[in-house]
């Protein structure tokens, strides 16, 4: 099973519905965010590494959470111009969403569930990120101490 056989939805900051199959055939990294974190700063990294490799097919999708001692309370709209503000984020930020809990997204539920390391391990901390086939299939799981740069090789390999 991969990620497109599961018809999973959520919104972009333009509260518009997007379903994770308009990114098949790209290489997609996934990471949830924050932007009041000691992580906050790997938003920089991760549009630089988006920036390396967008013209190769390759798309970064920021997905803000506030359930780590509530280190993105803003609404929406606030963390997306603080994202466009203080860290030129182009990649595709998304709304809201919780990760663990009850009230997981299925996004996560997916990513947890299917991924390689880790699986079954609730996210820990903002900003752990995951690395998705051009197949949909889960290849990578980074913690939120991983730098955006140690995913290149792993990108790489994919292309």
């Amino acid at each position: 099973m991969n990620i497109y056989e599961e018809n999973i939805e959520f919104y972009n900051m333009a509260g518009e519905l997007v379903n994770i199959s308009a990114y098949k055939g790209k290489v997609i990294v996934i990471v949830n965010t924050a932007s009041k974190c000691g992580f906050t700063p790997q938003f920089e990294r991760l549009e630089h590494l988006y920036q390396k490799y967008k013209n190769q097919d390759v798309c970064v999708l920021g997905f803000p959470c506030n359930q780590f001692r509530e280190q993105d309370p803003g609404t929406n709209e606030e963390i997306q111009k603080f994202c466009q503000m203080n860290y030129g984020v182009t990649f595709n930020m998304f709304q809201k969403i919780d990760v663990n809990g009850e009230n997981r997204h299925p996004l996560y539920c997916y990513l947890i569930d299917n991924s390689p390391q880790k699986t079954g391990v609730d996210i820990k901390w903002n900003f752990e990120k995951f690395i998705i086939d051009q197949k949909g299939n889960i290849t990578n799981r980074f913690s939120s101490i991983k730098k955006p740069k140690s995913m290149e090789k792993h990108i790489n390999k994919l292309l």
